[in-house]
Order: structure tokens, then C-alpha cells, then sequence
């Protein structure tokens, strides 16, 4: 399995990048858009929506939704997206919600319509910002491509020190607390310091690399630390819906990964914080 893990990723990273770097922002939200719409799929199965008919409903409407948004953002300027900008901030916002529905477990845990409607506006609240956040980096001057490749190795950074400093310090620092054991047993808080602190020396490789000036150096690595700490929110909210659901993956679309929500859950996240972070501190 980890050698599959890994193929994958050798197959999916680089593709990421190629299209971040490559593809101007209008083939890139339309690339994105579709990721997006396989992830809710597959929420909306997590949700317990098994009606197909009832499901592509569900997905149409967040579509026409996201198609609004472009429609009515309509401008000679690609960097004017008013709409977008709102959208993202609605995210952070909804992502802040997520950490006291995640402190109440059983909040809206059993199977009911009640329950459901709380996720299914969940799904939207977390996926259509994100998906704005991504075409507001990208189209963003000057950079805009690089800076959202940024963003994306952030997440990853974060994923992979987290991994290493789990295995290696778990239970070390910290008396053996974990970050959040009810919800997600082996993220312990070792790894999170792990994953903060790579996605750190991420941030200001970044930053040097995009000649941000000295003075704000410390805004990139304040932005950079609090994007992490909302992608793990990301990936917490995930397993949370998971554990409900009493499933391991969301699909099996990737080999040895699971699903498409299982590899973008951190950036539905990630994505809103960074881009009004780098909104607000103006680099």
C-alpha cells in the first residue's frame, strides 16, 4: 500500500503543479471546479444522500452556484472579483464554526434530516469558498501563479512534517496527549509542531524566492502558520464527517489515497485563510 501511496503522489503532485504554473486562471477554475464537484460527491455519500438522481441535484445546484458567482463577477480585470473575495471570507468564517461543531462530537452524529442539512450546508460552506480563494490567488498580480503554488506547498509541507515528527517524537513532548483522539487517534501534537515548523522554512524559502520585502517577511510566516492550522482544521472536520459515517475513505478514486475529498480536505481550508491573509497583510 505505501508503495501505491506513493506512485500516486509521484503521478499527482507534479500534475498540480504543471496546471498551477501553466494553465491561465479561467482553465484552472474550470479544472478545479471539477475536482471540487467530485469532492462533494462524495461528501453528499458521506452525508447519506445514496440517491443518485437526489445527489446530482445536490452537486447541479453547487454548480449553478459557482457559475453565478463567475457570471456575476463579470470584468475587464481579472484581479476585480468582489464576489470572490466575499465568498472566501464567508469560508473562514464557516472554517471557524467547524472548530466548535468539532469540539461537540456529537453534534448532528446521528443519521437523521436534520443532521443531514447541517452537512449539506457544511459541504457548500467549505467547498465553493475554497474553490473562489484558488482563482482569487491564482489571478492575483503580480505572482499569482507562484503564490498559489506556495499555498499548496504549505499544506503539503505541513502534511509531511507532521507525518515524520509524529512517527518519530509521538508522545514525547507532550505527555502523550493527542491533538484531537476522539476525532482523528493518531495525529498527535508532536506532529502538528512538526508540520508547523516545515511549513515555516516553506514559507520563508517562498517568500525569498517572490522578493517579498524584508518588512513583511513577518506577515508571509504569520499567514503561513495560520493557513496550517486551518488545514488541519480541514482534515479534522474530514474525519469527523468520516467517523459519523463509519467509513475509512471517502472513495476509492485514488489508488492507496482513498478519495478525492480525502486529498483536498486540508485545502478546502487552507485555501480562504491564505488568500485573506495575503488580501489583508497586502503581499
Amino acid at each position: 500500500m505505501t508503495k501505491t501511496r506513493v506512485l500516486a503522489a509521484l503521478v499527482m503532485a507534479p500534475a498540480a503543479i504543471t496546471a498551477v504554473l501553466l494553465l491561465p486562471t479561467a482553465w484552472l477554475m474550470l479544472l478545479s471546479a471539477l475536482l471540487c464537484l467530485l469532492a462533494l460527491w462524495e461528501w453528499l455519500k458521506l452525508v447519506n444522500i445514496e440517491d443518485t438522481l437526489a445527489r446530482t441535484v445536490l452537486l447541479a445546484c453547487n454548480l449553478a452556484l459557482m457559475v453565478a458567482l463567475v457570471w456575476a463577477s463579470r470584468s475587464s480585470r481579472t484581479s476585480a472579483l468582489p464576489l470572490f473575495e466575499l465568498t472566501a471570507m464567508l469560508g473562514v468564517i464557516w472554517w471557524l464554526l467547524s472548530l466548535l461543531w468539532m469540539l461537540h462530537y456529537d453534534f448532528a452524529s446521528r443519521a437523521g434530516s436534520q443532521a443531514r442539512v447541517f452537512k449539506l450546508v457544511a459541504a457548500t460552506a467549505a467547498v465553493v469558498p475554497a474553490w473562489c480563494a484558488l482563482a482569487l490567488i491564482h489571478a492575483g498580480t503580480p505572482h499569482g501563479h507562484a503564490w498559489l503554488l506556495l499555498a499548496l506547498l504549505l499544506v503539503w509541507a505541513a502534511d509531511s512534517g507532521a507525518y515524520f515528527a509524529g512517527r518519530r517524537f509521538s508522545g514525547q513532548w507532550f505527555g502523550g496527549r493527542k491533538l484531537a483522539p476522539r476525532i482523528s487517534p493518531n495525529k498527535s501534537l508532536e506532529g502538528l509542531v512538526g508540520g508547523l515548523v516545515l511549513a515555516a522554512l516553506v514559507a520563508v524559502a517562498g517568500a525569498l524566492l517572490l522578493e517579498v520585502p524584508t518588512r513583511k517577511l513577518a506577515g508571509v510566516i504569520l499567514i503561513a502558520m495560520v493557513t496550517v492550522l486551518f488545514s488541519v482544521a480541514g482534515d479534522l472536520f474530514e474525519s469527523l464527517l468520516k467517523r459519523h459515517a463509519g467509513v475509512k475513505d471517502s472513495g476509492t478514486l485514488i489508488p492507496g489515497h482513498g478519495g478525492i475529498l480525502d486529498r483536498v480536505d486540508s485545502l478546502l481550508a487552507a485555501l480562504p485563510v491564505f488568500a485573506v491573509g495575503k488580501a489583508w497583510l497586502g503581499f
